[in-house]
Order: C-alpha cells, then sequence, then structure tokens
C-alpha cells in the first residue's frame, strides 16, 4: 500500500506526523508515524472492524452476522477462527486453524449445560430455578451436586408389551 505521507508530498501539501484519521463514528481509519509505520482500518456499518492492515505486511479480516457477534476471523499468518451462535447470541461452536474445536449448549435461560472439545474433555450442568449450579459433571470424573429429577409427565413406557401415559402425582 502507498503511504499517505508519500501522497501528500507529490501534491505538495504540508503535513506534520503523526499523520491520524478517523471516520464520522471517531474510529481510527489511517495512521503513519515520522519512522514509516502506517496501518489502516476498516469498518462495517456498525463500527465493527472489518479489516486491519499495517507497514509490517500484517493484514486481518473479521466478519460478523446480522446481530455483530464475529462469526470469522483470518489474517497473514495463515490463522483463522469461527464461531458459530444460538439465536439469544451465546458461542455454540468454535473452530480454529490450528484443529481446536469446541461445542456448548445453553438451557432456556442461556446458563451453559454442556462444553465439549478437541481433547475429549466435556461437562455437564444443570441450574436451580433461580439459576444457580445444582449439578457440575465432567469427563475427569468430577461431579458436585445431584441431579435435578426429570419430569415424567407425558412420558410413554412399556412394561410386558402394554404401552403406559405417565402422570404427574
Amino acid at each position: 500500500m502507498r503511504k499517505l505521507s508519500d501522497a501528500l508530498k507529490e501534491l505538495g501539501v504540508d503535513f506534520s506526523f503523526p499523520i491520524e484519521i478517523k471516520d464520522a463514528n471517531g474510529k481510527e481509519t489511517y495512521y503513519e508515524d515520522s519512522e514509516g509505520f502506517w496501518r489502516k482500518y476498516e469498518y462495517d456499518t456498525n463500527s465493527k472492524e472489518t479489516y486491519y492492515e499495517n507497514s509490517n505486511d500484517y493484514w486481518s479480516r473479521y466478519e460478523y452476522d446480522d446481530n455483530s457477534n464475529e462469526t470469522y476471523f483470518e489474517d497473514s499468518n495463515d490463522f483463522w477462527y469461527m464461531y458459530k451462535y444460538d439465536a439469544n447470541g451465546n458461542v455454540t461452536y468454535y473452530e480454529d486453524s490450528n484443529g481446536y474445536w469446541n461445542k456448548r449448549e445453553y438451557d432456556a435461560n442461556g446458563k451453559e449445560t454442556y462444553y465439549e472439545d478437541r481433547y475429549g474433555y466435556w461437562y455437564k450442568r444443570e441450574y436451580d430455578a433461580n439459576g444457580k449450579e445444582t449439578y457440575y459433571e465432567n469427563s475427569y470424573g468430577r461431579k458436585q451436586g445431584t441431579l435435578r429429577s426429570q419430569s415424567c409427565d407425558g412420558k410413554v413406557i412399556e412394561v410386558d408389551g402394554k404401552k403406559y401415559k405417565l402422570t404427574e402425582l
């Protein structure tokens, strides 16, 4: 990329360092110092950074979903990562260029109930009606608390070939 100072010199425009340019939202879009270092940024309509580049041959690029959640990143070092989200904006999946991944599940209140990663590590959590953790278990054998009893109302079981519909007592 051509430095702004070079273009200003060609045009005969007087300037001093550092050169700083900001967009209408006050976000830096260009910076250059007297040592020749420069950096530039680009943003989406929500003022989220979508591109960065500097004079050290480094660049990075970001993507976002309609809720401004970061969904993808990549850079000039061949590193990338991606996120997936549920309807509530909770991260449900992460993966990167190093082969790492994890996935997560949440209850109706947005509390994390399950986690699993590429190394086989996992944990499960349960919460009471007030959101307090009541049970925790992980793949290393750690257990804490007691599992809540699950409602059996409406469930169908079969005994000796006959089906029975369960009701809550």
